[in-house]
């Protein structure tokens, strides 16, 4: 039943991803048109250099005047194409297509103008096609195919031939043959570096794509998980509550009141079952959205001396140093999925340093600092390489590995992140960071 599940997930990503993707797209639409502006930028030079060459260096007659208008034209169009970079609107396949045609018209247009089908740099077609077939959908590459393969028609049927010797077997002294190779080089390295290029840009959207892909699995992961624990905790809410009224009844029994030690064990009993009760309304509040159901307004400063002074209550810690130099302190909406990420990282630390633990607060311009430091074993390398994923802990115990996991995902959720690294003199650092933005009160 699970396996089913996770193949339905698996090939249907849900609507978050979709759009995420479809930002993807648009991003590598955006990077494939820029290449286009610039594969024309470098088209206009070279025409326009190989017309003055032709004309005047060669001394064969070029309409120029009516070829320097169809330039012109084309850095209209690549004017226009900068422009529209600019707008927020997705660029998609249909503009892609519509500006290659339009190259393939400026092309026909030019040819026409000096040569027809027997100009060398007719074989310019098949760049054409090429970026067709590499940036386009199908149906798009057959049409320029065939817009293509019918203006060669064309300009074999209506063009003029330049008057131009006809030395063929001349090899590379025919001046055919040498326009022929011309094309042919820069055909090759025209091609080399824009596919090169395209590539890149695709195997990085793939990248980025597959990166969203486990980030999103991971968050399915969470809800499943916060789901099984918002119903534990339902669960545990009212076997905690009976024992809290018996231990509430035992304190005031004689028996137990008489004696020191029995008095003694039963008040660490209720401090206990108090911090299982804590622990279990941190859940339910953190499933029920706890900003939006049961905010408090507090500061920086405040929020976060009350979250040390809980953690320290209620752990057996030997020697803590807390040190806040946060700054100026900031108005705040209380967040407890936040307080119970911060909680988590120190109880990593103290866990792997029991004698020693260290946390400080500094702020960054607009991002909160949170650094937890210990002098336990550090972080072996593999773990360090896969910081955030589920399951990765060197405690060899099953199902260990979820705290630094959920801590990355409610800091990815509030828009910051975590980081870790092993001390040169030992032990381990481990930072969190927050934009203030995301937890600030604004102003009325």
């Amino acid at each position: 039943m699970s396996s089913a599940h996770s193949t339905s997930s698996a090939s249907a990503p849900g609507p978050l991803f979709s759009a995420i993707r479809r930002n993807s797209d648009d991003i590598t639409g955006r990077k494939n048109l820029q290449l286009l502006i610039q594969l024309r930028w470098i088209a206009m030079f070279g025409q326009f250099a190989t017309i003055l060459v032709v004309n005047y260096g060669f001394g064969i007659a070029l309409p120029v005047a009516h070829m320097l208008v169809v330039l012109f034209g084309l850095l209209l169009l690549n004017a226009v194409s900068m422009l529209r970079m600019k707008l927020p609107r997705a660029i998609g396949n249909t503009e892609l297509f519509l500006s290659l045609l339009i190259d393939v018209a400026t092309l026909t247009l030019l040819l026409a103008l000096s040569g027809g089908a027997t100009n060398p740099f007719v074989f310019l077609y098949l760049l054409q096609v090429i970026l067709g077939a590499v940036l386009l959908e199908v149906w798009s590459t057959w049409v320029i195919l065939v817009t293509t393969t019918l203006c060669f028609g064309w300009l074999a049927w209506y063009g003029h031939p330049l008057p131009m010797p006809l030395d063929h077997s001349e090899g590379l002294f025919s001046l055919y043959i040498e326009g022929m190779m011309i094309c042919f080089v820069l055909n090759g390295v025209l091609l080399v570096i824009f596919i090169n290029r395209i590539t890149r840009n695709r195997r990085q959207r793939d990248e980025h794509l597959a990166e969203l892909r486990q980030r999103a699995a991971e968050e399915e992961h969470i809800v499943r998980m916060g789901l099984l624990a918002s119903g534990a905790a339902h669960e545990l809410g009212t076997p905690l509550a009976t024992l809290s009224v018996i231990l509430g009844d035992w304190k005031h029994m004689e028996p137990f009141k008489s004696d020191g030690d029995m008095a003694q064990e039963i008040a660490e009993m209720q401090t206990q079952v108090l911090r299982c009760k804590s622990i279990v309304s941190g859940i339910l509040l953190s499933a029920g959205e706890a900003r939006g159901e049961s905010s408090e307004e507090t500061t920086v400063r405040e929020f976060l001396d009350e979250l040390v002074e809980e953690w320290r209550d209620t752990r057996p810690v030997k020697d803590f140093i807390y040190l806040n130099d946060f700054g100026t302190d900031l108005s705040i909406v209380s967040d407890s999925a936040l307080k119970q990420s911060i909680h988590n990282v120190l109880d990593n630390a103290l866990e792997a340093s029991p004698n020693w633990v260290r946390l400080d607060v500094h702020r960054e311009e607009e991002t909160l600092l949170v650094s937890v430091t210990d002098r336990g074993p550090g972080f072996p390398a593999e773990m360090l390489d896969n910081l955030g994923r589920p399951y990765q802990s060197s405690k060899g115990r099953p199902g260990s590995g979820l705290g630094l996991f959920l801590v990355m995902n409610v800091l990815r959720t509030l828009g910051g992140n975590l980081r870790a690294r092993n001390l040169v003199q030992g032990g381990a650092l481990v930072t969190l960071s927050l934009p203030l933005s995301v937890v600030t009160l604004e102003e009325e």
